[in-house]
Order: C-alpha cells, then structure tokens, then sequence
C-alpha cells in the first residue's frame, strides 16, 4: 500500500510540473526571443561581470580574514623563517597580479561589451604590449624560481658541520619509530631483510655492527632546542612522507632507500603552548572537543605522514618534543640501547 501512494504521489508530482512548464510557455508567448544577444543583453552581462568582479574579491578578504587563524604559527626552525617569507612573497605576487588582471578582464568585458553599429578594431600584432607582458612574468618568474632555487639549496645542505644528532625515522604502515645514533652518534647498518619480530628487531638492525649497540629506538622523538638535527629515513612498505609542518620540513620515505633531511629546532614545545596563536588554537579546539565530551588537547609538535598510504594513512603520527639540552640528555640517558633490549633476559 505504501509503494502504490509513493508511486501515485510522484505521478502526480510529474503531471503538476509539466502544468507548470506549460503555464510558463504560454505566458512568454508574447515575449521577444531571438537567438542572438542584443544590446540590453550584453548590457546585463556587463553589469553581470561587475557583481562577480566583487564577490570573488570579498570572498577573497572574507577567507583571510575567517580562516587566517588555521595558518601555522611562526617556524619552530632556524630554516622555517626564510621558507615563511620566500611563500609570503608569492602569495604577495599572486594577489596582486590576480587583483590587476581581474579587475582589467571584468572592466574590459563590459567596456567592450557588443552594441548594435560598432564593429570591432582587429590588431593584427602590437611588438610593445607583446613585449611588456612577456617581460615583465620572466622577470618575476626568474626572481622566484632563483631565490627558492637558492632557499632549497640552503634547507637541503645536509652535512655533519655544528655537530649534528644523528636520527632515523623509519616509516610502515601505520606508524613511525626513532632510532638515535647513540653515544658514537653514528647509526648502525640496517636492512628490512634483517627485521625478526620474534627477536625485537623490528628495524632490521644488523647484530653484528659494532655501530649499532648503542643505537636507541623509541616511539616519541624528542629533540634538544638549539642543536642541529640529520634526520635519515627509511620506509619498510610504501611510499611515506615525513612531514613535520612547525619545522616547515618535509621529506619522502622511498623504500629501498635512504632519504635524508636536517634542521634545528628554535622554540621548545613549552615556549610553542605559550605563542598566542597556540594559545587561542588550544581555546579554539578544546571548546569544540568540550561539546562532544572529549578530553582536552594540549598542544604538541608532531610527525605526520603527508602520503596516503593506506586506510590508516590519517593516524601515522609521531609525539615530538623539543626541550632544553639538558632535559634531553636526562631523557636519553633513560632510554635503553639496541644492545642492552636484545640481550637474552636474566
């Protein structure tokens, strides 16, 4: 019985519709149609052009001024300030070329909107105006591309000068662990061959390199404020990508290689919590978390994976903790070597 009232109300729905459609035909008998747009037409696409010319410049000052509070804060690297400026003077470019370049096209599309008698001025070339819109991007383009050319060449100058610590991430599905290079900050000789579960390898160390006893693999990377960091990656399944936005650093985990990345941290994470932006991120959140009954966030650097690597891409995070020198050396000093967690239990 349902069905059949289901199927009678939409046949009449139907039937009403095209009652509609017909009215609507009759009613326009009496209008002018014509396939080709006269000059009140072009006159209203004109104005049409205007009215979009605003929307898309307040839709423009309404995202920036709603939702510039979801940026990152400043860089919590000695790199992220030269990264931040290089992307904030493109972004400067490209508004600018965009606000000139619309509000010619719009202005123009009216201008010379079409009008019954006029015909249009064809030009076959003009070498002057060729020249200064050609000019002027190669100029602009060259400057950008030379001075991120030179900023890349500057972030990726990984070397062991200013005593660096030596760390590998090492990447699978779905989950990131830390391996520290020790006391003799040189990293053992590791291979996915060598991984024996049953064993607690779980990066494929090899037992048999001095270099590697004592090594320290841990799940939470805490880094010390100040000191310069060699990240090398591995990835045991797929293609990951570390990616660590406070740091403005990110680096693809390839397997079968090794990929390598550094920087050094400015701002510890107790520092970070007390940014204003932090803060008012913190307040933001925690009043949404409040609604729906969950515990509150505190903020913590992390290491995301910026690959979709699979069903469980979204939850491959790492904690990171960025703290004094002597904190850190005080949490090392707690960790246990690759060494010592392989040694047969007493």
């Amino acid at each position: 019985m349902t069905a059949l009232l289901t199927l009678t109300v939409l046949v009449l729905v139907a039937i009403a519709i095209w009652q509609m459609t017909k009215i609507f035909e009759l009613s326009q008998l009496r209008t002018e149609h014509a396939e080709i747009a006269n000059d009140n037409d072009n006159k209203n696409n004109g104005y049409l052009m205007f009215a979009f010319l605003v929307f898309i410049y307040g839709i423009t000052i309404f995202s920036f001024a709603k939702y510039s509070k979801v940026l990152l804060p400043e860089a919590a690297s000695a790199h992220g300030g030269e990264y931040d400026q290089l992307m904030w003077v493109s972004f400067a470019i490209i508004f600018f070329v965009q606000f000139i370049t619309q509000a010619l096209l719009h202005y123009f599309a009216y201008k010379y909107r079409g009008e019954k008698g006029k015909k249009a001025l064809f030009f076959a070339d003009n070498d002057r105006l060729e020249f200064i819109w050609t000019i002027i991007p190669v100029i602009v383009l060259a400057g950008l591309i030379l001075w991120g050319l030179y900023t890349w060449s500057n972030i990726m100058d990984v070397n062991d000068e200013d005593d660096p610590i030596v760390i590998e991430l090492y990447a699978q599905q779905f989950n990131w662990t830390a391996r520290y290079a020790g006391s003799d900050n040189v990293l053992g000789d590791a291979n996915v061959r060598l991984i024996d579960i049953d064993r607690a390898n779980v990066l494929g160390l090899d037992e048999s390199d001095p270099n590697g006893e004592d090594d320290v693999i841990v799940k939470e990377l805490h880094l010390p404020v100040g000191r310069k960091v060699n990240f090398k990656m591995r990835s045991q399944d797929v293609l990951h990508s570390a990616y660590m936005p406070h740091f403005r650093a990110q680096m693809n985990c390839v397997p079968g290689m090794i990929t390598q990345f550094s920087f050094t941290p400015t701002i510890t994470t107790e520092e970070m919590r007390l940014n204003p932006d932090i803060v008012d991120k913190v307040k933001r959140t925690n009043a949404i978390r409040a609604e729906n009954g969950a515990e509150p966030w505190e903020f913590d650097y992390v290491l995301l994976c910026n690959k979709i690597c699979g069903k469980s891409h979204y939850n491959m995070q790492m904690r990171i903790v960025v703290e004094t020198e002597e904190e850190f050396n005080t949490w090392m000093a707690e960790q246990k070597t690759f060494k010592a967690s392989m040694a047969p239990a007493e």
